[in-house]
């Protein structure tokens, strides 16, 4: 699966610059002129690391970092014309994970990007054991669910919905979006087996199946335990 990165940034000339870079080191890069826009394309995209202007129209870097970081744990850079330590603390406090300032390299920028995912992957990768609430354990390497003392083994397609889901916590994904990502772009089946793999995941989830919601019309949400 590529890297997905989503630049938001009003100025159309660094946008594409920025954008050129990633996409020859292979990633997908997703555009977005301001604020408003880029929050609708993280939500649809899910993109693996964000790169975010901060003095935008509609909604600047300010607020749409708040509202990533209220669905989202994805990486962050911050670029921005803006300097001086206490704009750069601000950043860091809002939940920014590294901080540009303007002119860049953009050889700089990828780099620290594809730094910033791969500590992420690790960390990812080292939360063996992810708690669902009610009793319930995922053991990722083992690709087991477990509670009251009983175990079931989860194929890798459910574990990879099952992980895509609450890495998006509260966020609603398409079954389209869920495809993309767990089965590749290149799938060309039934968008409805999506459908039969959350029915055989919630039965292996016990006291928290519920937690993964069904938005009829629209597709699936892991939302945390009442």
């Amino acid at each position: 699966m590529s890297k997905k990165v989503l630049v938001v940034e009003d100025e159309r000339r660094i946008r594409e610059l920025i954008s050129d870079y990633f996409a020859a080191e292979d990633w997908q890069v997703c555009q977005a002129a301001d604020g408003a826009e880029g929050l609708y394309i993280f939500e649809t995209e899910l993109p693996d690391l964000v790169i975010l202007d901060l003095m935008m129209p509609e909604m600047d870097g300010w607020e749409l970092c708040r509202k990533i970081r209220r669905r989202s744990d994805v990486p962050v850079i911050i670029l921005t014309a803006l300097s001086g330590d206490e704009r750069q603390i601000e950043g860091y406090e809002l939940g920014a994970d590294d901080y540009m300032t303007k002119p860049f390299s953009p050889k700089v920028l990828v780099s620290k990007a594809e730094v910033l995912l791969r500590r992420v992957e690790g960390r990812l990768v080292s939360a063996s054991e992810v708690p669902l609430g009610l009793g319930v354990m995922l053991h990722v390497r083992t690709h087991r669910i477990e509670y009251e003392q009983e175990t079931f083994d989860l194929t890798p397609k459910e574990l990879g919905i099952l992980q895509l889901l609450l890495r998006n916590r509260g966020i609603v994904l398409s079954r389209d979006t869920i495809l993309g990502y767990v089965w590749g772009t290149e799938y060309e089946g039934d968008v409805r087996v999506v459908d039969t793999h959350i029915k055989k995941l919630r039965s292996k989830l016990g006291p928290a199946a519920d937690c993964i919601r069904t938005v009829f019309g629209i597709g699936y949400a892991y939302e945390e335990p009442s």
